[in-house]
């Protein structure tokens, strides 16, 4: 199946998993389960999918000196914006946190236009600014009782996680260039694994922590949605553009926790995620019909390639 459309399959199990996931992820936490813990477990979970992706390629992985830094640059960036997350939602607003760093496909879109000359039609323009508005408006969160703001230390922490999110995605469509999709996310899985020391650190163990089937069983049930979506994202850009396949994955899973919610918890969604998932909707739909417009270096390679047949 890997003809043009593969990365929009593999973007849109991202999106179903990362959906779910994002439906289900505050029950651990809601029950005494906290999230500093959470990330372990996530880390942990990656693990299988790491071993299927390699089973996947006769266990082919790559571990020269150059796969083993972008590979480790991707888990870094990825995970340890997580953990700085954490940091930044303890030290401020949540309601102004989430969308801003919601925004890092900007980060990403940029880079890819910049270094990797990446383009694409209209109508794909179109689908980009959708999403990426979508995502703002699903980002939204009520002010809440740390409402006034004090200090600006979560800001810098949250434009860490903003900067950290965007380059990633960057770094990973620039090593699929040259890496085989397992590869990252094998490296993916160690560094998330090595960082699990400072989330144990980051964990307030003078709190009552809920060791039950609601928090670490439960975490692990959830926790394997997120991994299985991000290697299924590791395979989109690995397909796909990174100005399509960031806005997109970033932009509809959001739908998708909603409808979960909406169907679970009986959560009525406000005026603003409603018109979040319409322009998501949109979007997906633009950027599922998006032109096929090719790069620079692919262009330069066809005609390079066209140059020699005629000389033979």
């Amino acid at each position: 199946m890997k003809n043009k459309k593969t990365w929009l399959f593999y973007a849109i199990i991202t999106t179903i998993f990362w959906g779910l996931w994002g439906a289900l992820i505050e029950i651990p936490e809601n029950h005494g389960f906290p999230p500093t813990l959470g990330y372990s477990i996530w880390a942990l979970t990656m693990i299988p999918p790491a071993v299927v992706a390699l089973w996947n390629i006769n266990w082919e992985l790559e571990y020269d000196i150059w796969s083993i830094i972008w590979g480790s640059l991707i888990g870094l960036t990825g995970a340890g914006g997580q953990l700085i997350l954490f940091e930044a939602v303890r030290n401020g607003p949540a309601y102004l946190i989430f969308p801003l760093v919601s925004l890092s496909p900007v980060i990403t879109i940029i880079l890819a236009l910049i270094l990797l000359k990446e383009k694409t039609g209209r109508l794909g323009w179109i689908g980009i600014v959708l999403a990426l508005i979508a995502i703002f408006f699903l980002s939204y969160q009520k002010p809440g009782s740390n409402a006034h703001v004090h200090g600006y230390l979560w800001l810098i922490f949250s434009l860490c996680v903003f900067f950290a999110w965007g380059v990633q995605a960057y770094f990973m469509r620039f090593a699929n260039q040259s890496m085989k999709a397992e590869s990252i996310f094998f490296y993916m899985m160690v560094t998330a694994l090595i960082l699990i020391p400072f989330a144990i650190w980051m964990t307030d163990f003078s709190q009552p922590i809920n060791w039950g089937f609601s928090g670490p069983y439960a975490e692990v049930l959830i926790q394997i949605l997120n991994s299985i979506g991000a290697l299924c994202l590791v395979y989109a850009f690995r397909y796909g553009k990174a100005i399509v396949v960031s806005p997109l994955a970033n932009a509809v899973a959001p739908v998708i926790t909603v409808i979960i919610s909406l169907i679970i918890y009986s959560q009525i969604p406000n005026t603003i995620t409603i018109i979040g998932i319409i322009l998501a909707i949109s979007a997906t739909l633009l950027l599922g019909y998006e032109e096929e417009v090719p790069d620079e270096d692919r262009l330069d390679e066809d005609e390079e390639a066209a140059a020699a047949q005629k000389q033979s």
